[in-house]
């Protein structure tokens, strides 16, 4: 989930696999942190996107209805560019949504749909983290998820990354007793760095007790890190006690796509952690290049007239042909997206309404997962 801290305070606080199982335990002891598996970054080629589509069991129809425009208009490009995996909450839901794509002209060639109850549709974080072996052998992590620390419902999604792997047929790496961790919390680069606040990790209500050094060792096994670039993050400030992805991103392992110093204090991101993003350097001790991008230039207004603050373009999401960029009605999305179109000039940038998703704390980043090819 995501980041921002005006829609965060504003939200209430209740917002048996066939395959192999291999259950991890590294961090647990003194086990080797020789990486085993390795996350390929968002950019290499997807066999397809995950999707949970909104629903009205947890929070309602007035709910569901602000964001399904945001999930029509996702799948709509993404069926351009590759496979698109619905969760649906149930088969009612599933003629719901093929109604929805039919009456929004969007074919469903590319739409394949699983049935899993859920608690809300944030798949970047409780969703499955593809991974892949030194031979090239895809894997699924499950990661445990406990409603970032206990803030929300989360027994349905954490059941999520089990439920494709007996599905898809494809290994999972249990890692539920080894770290709560969300995708948004941590963003890696493909070239061994991963960047993280510490917050939204080393925090009690996800990981008591745990060390930076036992999470290190956790990363460098299971995602392939080499180098850390933390954060300290702010705890307690939005529901995720501050993730990565809402302010900062890697684009290449020379790049970092982040905001200037007067949009992060505006984030709230504290003055040490603005000074350490800056100062941060790569595998291989080189400064990165930084490419900044203005958040809206005014106060977003979702569609029923809620004042939700200005928000960020840092949380787009990485297809195989598009990049999809959240948009909010403002003059600044036209600037962010050609800021964005230059760093990936062989897909075409594509903006997303995400006025009445960011409402609920996130952008497309928070609600897309991506599974390698």
């Amino acid at each position: 989930m995501q980041k921002n801290m005006i829609p965060f305070l504003l939200l209430p606080l209740l917002l048996s696999c066939t395959q192999t199982d291999i259950t991890d335990t590294s961090g647990t002891g003194n086990e080797s942190a020789d990486a085993v598996y390795k996350m390929p970054e968002e950019s290499a080629p997807h066999e397809g996107t995950w999707l949970q589509w909104p629903h009205e069991y947890q929070y309602g129809v007035t709910y569901r209805k602000r964001l399904d425009a945001t999930w029509v208009a996702m799948t709509r490009e993404l069926v351009q560019s590759e496979n698109v995996h619905i969760i649906a909450y149930d088969d009612t839901e599933k003629q719901r949504i093929t109604a929805l794509l039919a009456n929004a002209g969007i074919p469903l060639t590319h739409v394949n749909f699983k049935l899993y109850p859920t608690d809300d549709f944030w798949v970047r974080d409780n969703g499955p983290i593809y991974v892949k072996d030194n031979t090239g052998k895809l894997f699924i992590q499950d990661w445990g998820f406990n409603g970032w620390g206990n803030k929300a419902e989360y027994s349905h999604c954490n059941s999520v990354p089990s439920k494709i792997a007996a599905d898809t047929h494809i290994p999972k790496i249990d890692l539920n007793s080894v770290m709560i961790n969300e995708g948004g919390s941590v963003e890696i680069d493909g070239n061994g760095v991963l960047m993280a606040c510490k917050s939204s990790i080393l925090n009690t209500n996800r990981n008591p007790g745990m060390t930076q050094q036992q999470a290190e060792a956790i990363f460098t096994r299971n995602l392939g890190i080499t180098k850390f670039i933390w954060l300290e993050g702010k705890a307690g400030l939005d529901i995720t006690d501050m993730h990565i992805d809402g302010f900062a991103r890697f684009v290449n392992s020379s790049t970092i796509i982040t905001m200037n110093s007067d949009d992060l204090a505006y984030w709230q991101i504290p003055d040490g952690d603005i000074d350490k993003l800056y100062s941060a350097t790569g595998k291989n001790g080189a400064a990165y290049q930084f490419v900044k991008v203005p958040l809206t230039q005014y106060d977003v207004m979702t569609t029923y007239g809620k004042n939700v603050g200005r928000a960020s373009y840092i949380n787009y999401y990485i297809t195989n042909n598009r990049v999809l960029v959240p948009n909010y009605n403002d003059p600044n999305d036209a600037v962010a997206n050609q800021i964005i179109q230059q760093l990936y000039p062989d897909k075409k940038v594509v903006g997303i309404d995400c006025r009445n998703l960011f409402a609920n704390g996130g952008m497309v980043h928070c609600v897309t997962q991506q599974q390698p090819k």
